[in-house]
């Protein structure tokens, strides 16, 4: 069987990583930085893609990297109706779709699009692999309190099913014949239940869902959120803002970076301890409450995404947890291999 090469193109808010593979072997990546100045010239994201594309082909020509032997490209996917989690070839209503941004402006939404346009380059085809607008959701775990509000499926798609599938491998089953919980801990946090290979619930990231997280609020008692919202301090923007890319850690702590506040934690700071312990105990609870979704049938609850490399966060979920089922530590993120 012929080992493809295949060349993952992934758009993130500020980077852009790229990866070259021949079957399984990786033989290039880069992870391209995108300073906010540099962004700040674009009015649009959709404004990012001949910018985007020019980088890449950039990098791969430093990397003395030839595309022209690459048999597949494959993008992030994005901005794109509700589907099932999956590989698709991109044709023109999955561009479409992405050019529109119908499910959110987002630079994901480019990964079809660049993938496209060196597919037709080089005469080969381009595919989309569990975009984030993967919904595989029950319909009972839609419904809201307020008719004609729903809740959503925003979850880390693309590593998740990647680490479902890993961990069935390891343990020698189908991913579509277990269930699990699984903790995609990052600058985003998703705790999503997987039942036989679909994600039939998990908190929405992107509209603040769940636990706070290093920049995001998560969930706030809503009659709060209503008394900021007319009390003339904030304009829209700046609401969105503070829910969304300055709360969570950043807005009780002035940062983000989770090293510094377990140093911080260290040398004896009992704020920061009581601040990042109250995300802990909130990832914590999110999977108790993902356990009730599997009807207490979970065979692993999995912590992923790059805060699982610390062993003070994922030492405490699993003694909070442990009693739901075994607790599995797979640290950092899968997406570029799950693109190829």
């Amino acid at each position: 069987m012929k080992n493809f090469k295949i060349f993952a193109i992934n758009p993130g808010s500020t980077s852009t990583k790229i990866a070259l593979f021949e079957g399984e072997e990786c033989l290039f990546t880069k992870n391209i930085s995108h300073g906010a100045e540099e962004l700040k010239s674009f009015k649009r994201v959709k404004d990012q893609l001949g910018f985007r594309k020019d980088t890449i082909i950039k990098e791969t020509a430093l990397a003395e990297i030839s595309l022209n032997s690459v048999d597949a490209f494959v993008g992030r996917g994005g901005g794109l109706m509700p589907l099932e989690g999956g590989v698709y070839e991109v044709n023109d209503k999955l561009l479409e779709d992405a050019r529109a941004c119908i499910a959110g402006e987002h630079p994901a939404t480019l990964g079809a699009q660049i993938a496209n346009e060196f597919a037709e380059e080089f005469s080969v085809k381009s595919f989309v692999v569990n975009p984030p607008d993967v919904d595989e959701f029950k319909n009972i775990s839609r419904i809201t309190g307020l008719k004609g509000v729903f809740r959503e499926s925003r979850i880390h798609a693309l590593n998740q099913k990647e680490i479902g599938m890993r961990y069935a491998d390891e343990v020698e089953k189908r991913y579509e014949d277990i269930n699990l919980i699984i903790a995609h801990i990052g600058g985003g946090i998703s705790v999503t239940a997987h039942e036989k290979g679909k994600m039939i619930d998990s908190n929405d990231v992107l509209n603040g869902d769940g636990p706070m997280a290093p920049t995001r609020c998560g969930f706030i008692p809503l009659k709060k959120i209503i008394k900021m919202c007319f009390s003339g301090e904030y304009t829209k923007e700046q609401l969105n803002e503070k829910l969304t890319k300055s709360g969570g850690l950043v807005d009780h702590l002035e940062t983000s970076d989770v090293k510094e506040i377990l140093e911080r934690i260290n040398k004896g700071d009992s704020h920061a301890k009581l601040v990042f312990d109250a995300m802990v105990y909130q990832i914590a609870k999110e999977i108790g409450s993902m356990s009730v979704a599997l009807e207490g049938k979970v065979d692993s609850i999995i912590l992923t995404g790059g805060i699982s490399n610390s062993s003070y966060v994922t030492e405490k979920i699993t003694s909070m947890t442990k009693f739901i089922a075994p607790v599995r530590v797979m640290a950092g993120e899968f997406e570029m291999e799950a693109l190829a």
